[in-house]
């Protein structure tokens, strides 16, 4: 099972009351508030080796939640405990962290925060209540170094949507939609000091399939589409356009944005979501698509297909990309000095060559291993003060907790909430933390190899 078929908005939010795992749905109406009583099952999901076709006669053994790519979609109601299982049938200790939930260290499933792992045929119990309803993922947190069949490397991710209690309705149709490169492995060419080590890869799909294999998304003219997209890539950030459409995205990494603003193109690094409308009024086939040449031929993308249009699909690239955070935020945010902090956290990020050549990665000269801790307290208001001196781009993420990006470069802009923003290479980010969740978290760069190699820093409430 590689695509997500759609489902009823009946079907999802009786199996999303049920505890159950089913596909998005398809129909949209307000649903009833949903009751606050514990699951009496839990939801099951399974680790193990999978055969994964992403093309007739293209298959790969990969890693893989019950068996398919992406895992299957979870949807859990706002507010209400949630109660998953996780049985491990992989060679190797795993864990599963619930990306973009403001829930306790243990549950998080980050063992650097104290979560356990979960041993070789062994099973965990994950419980937590989700508190914020959006667009979230489930994926592993394991360590891959240079094996890229490992960690997110693996088809081990999949979409988890929290439900509102009440949601207004202002779409017809839900499609979801997860990239992913396969086959990665590091070129024999030497770089120049300034470039970055950056794997290759053969293959880049939307829900585990390349994009002549997949069936079209199916639309009808005048149709309001909600898409929900997701960078499950290990590596690679993804610039996505739909030829004579726009986007109106409402929200990034699951929370909404304070000015929904027009846009042709989106780009996501790792780890980023982008909720985004798309009003259906260009009758024919079009190739919703990666701007980069080498990802589209490696297979990304989609056909949209309009009810009753034939013909080849047609693809065409933007004139240029308009994608900015500054467009979402609404007014600038006041200056540093007004916002009454308990401390700035300022973090220089730096890549360092060792004598093999390997890459290795510091946060103020230091790599995870020698990095103390950050101190906050219970309730305290932080700005971290974010400075790239690499040559190359870096999805920060912060578990267990939002951020408010407030400037980006030498700009205040209005003020947009996220669980992972990407930095540009030599540039500064700005972004207010407010330390509402006790408890061990981890703050890292969402690049797999330079989380692997250092790239990690723990704060830890006083």
């Amino acid at each position: 099972m590689n695509d997500i078929p759609p489902v009823t908005r009946r079907q999802a939010m009786l199996a999303a009351g049920a505890g159950l795992l089913l596909p998005p749905r398809f129909g949209h109406t307000a649903p009833a508030p949903v009751p606050a009583f514990p699951p009496s099952q839990p939801t099951s999901l399974g680790i193990a080796p999978t055969t994964v076709e992403l093309a007739p006669g293209i298959t790969r053994r990969v890693l893989a939640y019950n068996g398919q790519v992406p895992g299957p979609v979870l949807r859990l109601p706002e507010g209400r405990p949630a109660w998953v299982r996780v049985t491990n049938g992989s060679d190797a200790s795993e864990l599963v962290h619930w990306h973009g939930l403001d829930i306790g260290a243990v549950p998080d499933g980050a063992s650097e925060e104290g979560a356990a792992t979960i041993p070789t045929g062994g099973t965990l119990d994950y419980r937590f209540v989700p508190t914020r309803a959006g667009t979230r993922w489930y994926h592993t947190h394991t360590m891959a170094m240079m094996d890229f069949s490992r960690a997110l490397y693996s088809g081990q991710f999949g979409f988890l949507i929290v439900e509102p209690r009440r949601d207004p309705g202002r779409y017809d149709r839900e499609i979801l939609l997860a990239a992913h490169h396969w086959d990665g492995s590091l070129p024999d060419t030497p770089r120049s000091p300034e470039q970055c080590a950056m794997p290759r890869y053969r293959y880049a799909t939307f829900n585990g399939r390349l994009m002549p294999a997949a069936e079209p998304v199916r639309v009808r003219q005048g149709e309001r589409v909600l898409f929900r997209f997701l960078n499950a890539s290990a590596t690679e950030t993804v610039s996505l356009a739909l030829p004579g459409h726009v986007f109106t995205v409402t929200a990034l990494d699951g929370n909404p944005v304070a000015n929904p603003a027009p846009v042709s193109v989106i780009t996501l690094g790792v780890a980023e979501r982008v909720d985004a409308v798309v009003q259906m009024n260009r009758p024919g086939r079009w190739v919703l698509g990666p701007i980069d040449p080498a990802q589209q031929a490696a297979g990304l993308g989609r056909v949209i297909e309009y009810a009753g249009s034939t013909g080849p699909a047609v693809w065409a690239p933007p004139p240029a990309s308009d994608w900015d955070y500054a467009l979402f935020g609404g007014a600038a945010a006041s200056p540093v000095e007004d916002l009454r902090l308990d401390g700035v956290f300022p973090m220089l990020f730096e890549r360092h060559l060792a004598p093999d050549g390997m890459e290795g990665w510091t946060i103020n000269g230091r790599s995870y291993a020698d990095l103390p801790p950050l101190r906050v307290r219970a309730g305290g208001r932080y700005l971290f003060r974010w400075t790239n001196l690499s040559g190359c781009a870096h999805p920060l993420h912060l578990h267990r907790h939002r951020f408010t990006v407030l400037r980006q470069g030498m700009r205040r802009i209005g003020p947009i909430e996220k669980d992972t923003v990407q930095i540009g290479r030599f540039d500064t980010i700005d972004a207010l933390f407010v330390a509402d969740n006790p408890g061990d978290t981890l703050f890292h760069c969402h690049h797999q190899m330079h989380m692997d190699y250092g790239f990690m820093q723990m704060i830890r409430y006083t």
